[in-house]
């Protein structure tokens, strides 16, 4: 059976003459329009979520935090940014150039992430990656009711649950509401050898089954360290919602990683156009080197090219020279590379008319 929030299609919902109930039938109840901490010209709006199992344990209801310009142009194709793993949206000087090209940025912070996270509940802490459907759903028809059309942008961790999410919400495409799918550097298998992404993952996996809080690993500190500007990097975001000082990796969140990543395996049928981004080359996370942050030192970016061709019909793969993992974060020339290739295949996938509003 399906669990809450299940990322499988259901083609009894595909066809019923308007965005499904799983939108439609959520409560307005929000707050709306606080200001957020990127300044003056961006607001944050808090949506209230279903209890999870979270919330049955500790009593806290689960938020999501959708933050957007002030500014808002609704003749431009809105464009939502979905982060990834210990991650939350700071990505506002992507906002000027998508407005040039005639998008209209705005940034989702998942729930028990950045903006988000509300005390009590843990951290990044999730069991399922089909948790993240409800936020996702919500931002998506708030966005499209404003601007019609929709282009869902996933980073990490968020690009493998944005590709599932995409698979799953094939009336969207057909309503005309999804307009394309872009992940920046996606998750889409575990990196290592043969060796640990099968045997390792299985063992790992009956772990998180009988023990998901278990902590397996933890993140390496180098690849944030030199993104950061308190370690030479370009960037001063907030580090209590992203953390470089080795954040813990549980055995229940490796599980549902991995379990996301079969699905891509066995192949989605995202049905509208698909851009899949890496940086040029992968490079080792595990110490401090000069190419940090001019290759995926998280990821394995062939990988992503060899699952790439599995998201969809209408798959296009782009690899940015000198891209840094979060390849909006990547030292110039490349970040502007990132952007002009996503620019130039939003102007010619995407189509400037507006279906009925969401």
């Amino acid at each position: 059976m399906p669990e809450a929030g299940d990322l499988t299609r259901r083609p009894d919902r595909r066809h019923n003459g308007g965005v499904s109930e799983d939108i439609d039938e959520l409560s307005d109840v929000d707050v709306l329009g606080d200001p957020d901490v990127l300044g003056d010209e961006w607001s944050r709006r808090t949506f209230n979520l279903r209890q999870d199992p979270l919330a049955r344990k500790t009593g806290i209801a689960p938020v999501a935090t959708l933050v957007s310009q002030r500014d808002v142009d609704p003749e431009r194709v809105g464009v939502l940014h979905v982060h990834g793993f210990v991650d939350y949206f700071f990505h506002s000087h992507l906002a000027r150039p998508l407005a040039d090209a005639g998008y209209q940025l705005y940034g989702l912070d998942l729930r028990d992430c950045g903006r988000s996270y509300r005390p009590g509940r843990p951290i990044h802490s999730i069991d399922s990656l089909s948790r993240y459907t409800e936020e996702i759903d919500r931002a998506v028809r708030e966005i499209a009711r404003v601007h019609g059309r929709v282009v869902v942008v996933g980073h990490s961790t968020g690009g493998l649950t944005a590709a599932l999410w995409a698979d799953a919400r094939p009336y969207l495409v057909a309503r005309g509401v999804l307009a394309a799918v872009v992940l920046n550097s996606p998750w889409l298998d575990l990196r290592g050898s043969w060796a640990l992404k099968n045997l390792g993952s299985r063992a790992v996996g009956a772990l998180g089954r009988v023990a998901p809080g278990v902590v397996v690993t933890h993140l390496a500190e180098h690849y944030g360290r030199a993104l950061h500007r308190s370690g030479g990097g370009e960037w001063d975001y907030d580090l209590a919602w992203k953390s470089y000082d080795r954040p813990p990796v549980t055995a229940g969140f490796v599980r549902t990683v991995h379990r996301a990543q079969l699905r891509v395996a066995q192949g989605l049928d995202v049905s509208c156009p698909v851009l899949v981004l890496a940086s040029a080359a992968s490079g080792p996370g595990d110490h401090t080197h000069d190419r940090l942050v001019t290759s995926d030192c998280v990821l394995d970016v062939d990988d992503m090219e060899r699952l790439a061709p599995r998201i969809g019909p209408d798959v296009t793969f782009r690899q940015i020279e000198g891209g840094a993992h979060d390849l909006a974060l990547s030292p110039e020339p490349a970040r502007d590379r990132y952007l002009a290739e996503v620019i130039d295949f939003l102007d010619t996938r995407v189509s400037r008319t507006s279906p009925s509003r969401a």
